[in-house]
């Protein structure tokens, strides 16, 4: 009896371990510091090690300096100010002491960057300057990674309340967005998505595009339009180019726009052919080529990841199934390579079986895809984020499945 029961173990035990790696279900529990999907045989592990709630970048917001990434944490506060903290949810740290730390991805070493005691946004990241720029309020402040020093760089005048929301590739002018008072209050009447999502856009409020240059600080306004301009950015090779897109239901919409910023002439990138076609969460890709966008030819029926050249117009289109659709995909350095959040099954998509990290491989029109990480216990109300890591080997993505925002990062190659 006693052979029998030794040899049960021995087998739990390496059924559960691979060269020391502990094999296990991704989520809904406390999870170790490294570990092997059993749905997927990938290793993950989280980045961010250190107390509080922690979130990556959205997904077409540059996070990396060299082999550094930054993000997102919460400040701990001290134990007398701990009771008035802001509540956190798992989806969001919108909190008083939200700050900017940076890890070395070799070494794991996370270092905190800001402690400033007002709420900040802007996920704007100089590789080259070395700098975060970000927005408290009315003004601008940079934050260099490596001596800490913060710098105030430009405060809006009164009539003109923007939001910043981008660097252009020479890193000498920011970019961003303008919206009216009137919008402002709308926001605060409806602060939920689901309802000032389509009050916004029936509004039709000008919104107008603008640049600070860093240095001098002079505005430029570039575009205005009776529509929700949003989702600015630049592109990461070409300083004078800007692509942003026409809010709102993405079947109603034109979405995605550039603008050379000195000859001030929007270009559409996509014109739908059919009705209740939807193309949207566009992103550049890494070498300013192509611009990349969720292409779906009717709305929830049949899915693709698109692209289209900037520089002949040629287009691209490879299709994917149901469940591999994803609300953000993300491309690699050479284009060679994609990545996917996945969704659940209240998303467009209305996916089944498509709580997963995603890669994903173009064979011919179509792509080939490979489940990296089961998000079976993560809150879709936070959404991953895919980002490649900057040597190509890993997916780095935000999740809650451990029933806290933390950032982690999974092995493309199997171990």
């Amino acid at each position: 009896m006693k052979k029998l029961l030794s040899a049960s173990l021995f087998f739990i035990f390496v059924s559960t371990t691979l060269n020391g790696q502990i094999i296990m279900s991704t989520g809904g529990k406390s999870m170790p510091y490294s570990w092997i999907d059993s749905a997927t045989g990938h290793v993950v592990k989280r980045l961010t090690n250190r107390a509080g709630d922690n979130m990556s970048f959205y997904f077409h917001n540059n996070p990396f300096v060299g082999n550094e990434m930054i993000f997102y944490g919460t400040d701990q506060l001290p134990a007398n100010q701990q009771n008035t903290a802001i509540k956190q949810e798992t989806y969001n740290i919108k909190s008083k002491n939200k700050q900017l730390y940076k890890i070395d991805l070799s070494s794991n070493k996370i270092e905190q960057l800001t402690t400033l005691a007002l709420p900040m946004n802007g996920e704007i990241v100089g590789r080259k300057r070395k700098e975060i720029f970000y927005q408290i309020k009315d003004s601008i402040f940079s934050t260099h990674v490596e001596t800490k020093k913060t710098t105030l760089i430009y405060v809006f005048p009164p009539d003109f309340k923007g939001s910043i929301t981008c660097l252009n590739a020479d890193e000498k002018l920011l970019g961003g967005v303008w919206s009216g008072d009137s919008e402002k209050e709308l926001f605060k009447k409806y602060p939920n998505k689901s309802s000032y999502f389509d009050i916004i856009y029936d509004a039709h409020l000008p919104r107008t595009l603008f640049t600070i240059d860093i240095q001098t600080g002079q505005l430029k306004k570039i575009f205005t339009d009776s529509a929700w301009l949003n989702h600015v950015q630049f592109s990461p090779t070409d300083p004078k180019l800007m692509m942003y897109c026409h809010e709102g239901p993405w079947h109603k919409v034109d979405r995605i726009w550039t603008i050379d910023i000195e000859k001030q002439v929007p270009v559409k990138m996509h014109t739908r052919t059919m009705d209740m076609e939807i193309a949207g969460h566009e992103w550049f890709s890494k070498d300013g080529s192509m611009v990349w966008y969720d292409l779906q030819q009717p709305r929830s029926k049949t899915f693709f990841v698109a692209g289209v050249s900037l520089k002949t117009g040629e287009r691209k289109k490879y299709s994917i199934e149901r469940n591999e659709w994803s609300i953000h995909f993300n491309a690699n350095k050479d284009q060679s390579a994609f990545c996917g959040d996945g969704g659940n099954p209240g998303q467009v998509a209305r996916a089944s079986d498509g709580q997963w990290i995603y890669l994903f491989k173009p064979e011919g029109d179509k792509m080939k895809s490979e489940k990296l990480v089961e998000m079976k216990h993560h809150n879709y109300k936070l959404e991953p984020n895919v980002h490649f890591s900057p040597d190509g080997k890993w997916v780095i993505f935000r999740a809650n499945f451990e029933g806290s925002t933390q950032v982690y990062a999974v092995s493309i190659q199997k171990k």
